[in-house]
């Protein structure tokens, strides 16, 4: 057993393992300090950590055991002592350790009489067993027991519906693939008014499969990776919308440069105006050049006239 004092650290924040014990193969316990937390802080962290350990942690066991000499799970064998019920019971507390992905198969054949036990099992690479010393049967006579085995990796318990009747010889085995037994956390507070700061202890039991430090980094690990997404959402959004102004201000920066120097173009509007005005134009000069009999124009006869008819009263008068 290792223990250690905690000392309350100011400045950033710190995880340690305070204390750390193996009371047997299949049960080992540690407890670790996280401080200084802002209040409030360290209540969020115990709670989800404690979540995380108890249901994302993951672990190794048999699923399925299969024997062509056995009728129905709850019948006898001669020459064993225990039942199929019992038997498979005892391979359900079998506690293994291993980093496998999907399934693998191993097998179990003993020739009686003698004790069957975890040692007994014919494994397939990189799977262990904690306990080696785990009972499964006892043979009474000399017969041959064979049972071929299913090991799966998961998480959480598995609960399978089991069927009427089992033709195949195959039982499926309620598995609890939870590595980590139990974990608490608890709070200590310190400090004064505005400057209330809390320490956080965890404490982990496991099942030997982990340890507890194991337990912890990788549910903080199964933690940071439910929280990605959300990072990866925020940051998707942020380049968007830059990508989307960048490209705003090239498009207007390029349509000011190919109108700079140019005038601008008119619209329907000033083009239909304009039309207007010259159309009245065009009307008053023709009213101005409307013609007599004499084909002469109105404006123009009009002008002679006058002045004929000046002249003539200067010529009179003289």
């Amino acid at each position: 057993m290792v223990r250690e004092k905690v000392k309350v650290s100011t400045r950033t924040l710190q995880w340690k393992c305070v204390e750390s014990r193996a009371d047997s193969k299949r049960l080992y316990y540690g407890r670790f300090v996280l401080s200084p937390l802002m209040k409030g802080q360290a209540d969020t962290i115990g709670i989800a950590m404690r979540r995380a350990l108890l249901g994302e942690t993951e672990g190794t066991c048999i699923t399925r055991a299969k024997s062509e000499k056995i009728p129905h799970e709850y019948s006898t064998i001669v020459g064993i002592q225990e039942s199929v019920h019992e038997i498979l019971m005892n391979l359900k507390e079998i506690v293994l350790r291993s980093n496998i992905y999907g399934t693998r198969d191993a097998l179990i054949c003993v020739k009686g009489p003698g004790y069957v036990t975890a040692q007994d099992i014919l494994l397939p690479p990189s799977v262990e067993i904690v306990d080696n010393t785990q009972h499964i049967a006892s043979l009474t006579e000399p017969i041959d027991l064979c049972i071929g085995l299913q090991i799966e990796r998961n998480r959480g318990y598995n609960n399978i519906k089991r069927p009427n009747n089992f033709q195949d010889g195959s039982y499926p085995i309620d598995a609890v693939f939870m590595p980590v037994r139990n974990a608490n956390h608890s709070i200590h507070s310190y400090g004064n008014g505005n400057e209330k700061q809390e320490i956080l202890f965890l404490e982990i039991w496991t099942n030997g499969s982990l340890t507890p430090k194991e337990a912890l980094h990788e549910a903080s690990r199964n933690l940071i990776d439910l929280f990605i997404p959300f990072l990866q959402a925020a940051e998707e959004n942020f380049h968007l919308e830059h990508n989307q102004y960048k490209k705003s201000r090239e498009t207007y920066a390029a349509g000011f440069k190919e109108t700079a120097g140019k005038k601008p173009a008119k619209t329907k509007l000033a083009c239909l105006l304009a039309e207007r005005r010259d159309s009245k134009r065009t009307a008053g000069c023709r009213r101005e050049l409307t013609l007599d009999g004499r084909g002469i124009p109105m404006a123009a006869r009009k002008a002679t006239v006058k002045v004929t008819a000046i002249g003539s009263h200067k010529e009179g008068k003289e």
